[in-house]
């Protein structure tokens, strides 16, 4: 089952648009159920699982104190949604670099995050991105396999000619979608998830994201860099059933595309 959501043309609310093979329902979502707020593009939401589509230019978590983060203004909309006194439980199940958009997934319950964490532990997690690139790619698919350190004073990773004993070997699959002119816009499937790691293989073959100027980039982008968690795929934690969420690229994606 696949999750996206539209916006009205008259209403700031979304159409629930739940996909099986080749057959959809649709329903609008009400006031007091899902919708768009001011700083939250909301996915998906039951007592279990929180999604969102992240914007670029915002941390997932680990600031320091009073400076805000993604998973900061997903608990004050669940405390102000559901009137809840103390604190909110969040758990982060999946996280984003500061400059990339896409599809985060928060727990609602702290059994559902050992339950999802145990999916993403054991590679049991589907993770779709779309990266636009320099340069023509070529060939239009291939399986990248490296070994990947960490420089944590520059705070990069780096990519060793051979393993040693504090690299991690990284692997992820892409296929070109299309040119656009002397770009590229590809889709990658994660096999693994080091940090940084769909930036640092990219720049590797010579093809750095737009944007990316940490990993090589020539060229500047309007928001972050053009990398964007399109489509994740888990069990749901209660139910079992395969779920799907998918994001729409942000708007300043649409003058590449």
């Amino acid at each position: 089952m696949i999750f996206r959501f539209q916006q009205t043309p008259f209403q700031r609310k979304f159409l629930l648009v739940p996909f099986e093979s080749q057959t959809f329902c649709r329903c609008l979502i009400t006031s007091r159920s899902i919708e768009m707020t001011e700083d939250l593009k909301i996915l998906y939401e039951d007592n279990h699982l929180f999604v969102v589509s992240k914007p670029a230019g915002i941390a997932t978590m680990g600031l320091p104190d009073g400076e805000e983060t993604l998973l900061i203004r997903a608990k004050r909309y669940i405390k102000e949604r559901y009137e809840k006194p103390g604190l909110v439980y969040l758990g982060v199940v999946s996280r984003l670099d500061f400059p990339v958009s896409g599809v985060v997934v928060f727990a609602r319950t702290s059994k559902a995050a050992a339950r999802l964490n145990e999916q993403f532990r054991d590679h049991d997690v589907n993770k779709i991105y779309h990266a636009i690139v320099e340069g023509s790619v070529s060939p239009k698919e291939s399986r990248l396999v490296n070994h990947l350190c960490e420089d944590k004073r520059r705070r990069k990773m780096w990519i060793t000619s051979r393993p040693v004993p504090e690299s991690k070997e990284s692997a992820l699959r892409y296929r070109l979608v299309e040119y656009l002119g002397n770009l590229s816009l590809l889709e990658i499937t994660l096999e693994t998830g080091r940090k940084h790691q769909i930036r640092v293989q990219l720049s590797h073959i010579k093809h750095p994201i737009l944007g990316d100027i940490k990993y090589g980039s020539r060229h500047t982008f309007p928001e972050g860099i053009a990398l964007h968690a399109k489509r994740l795929t888990l069990l749901h934690p209660v139910t079992k059933k395969p779920t799907t969420f998918e994001s729409p690229y942000p708007d300043c994606w649409k003058k590449f595309i």
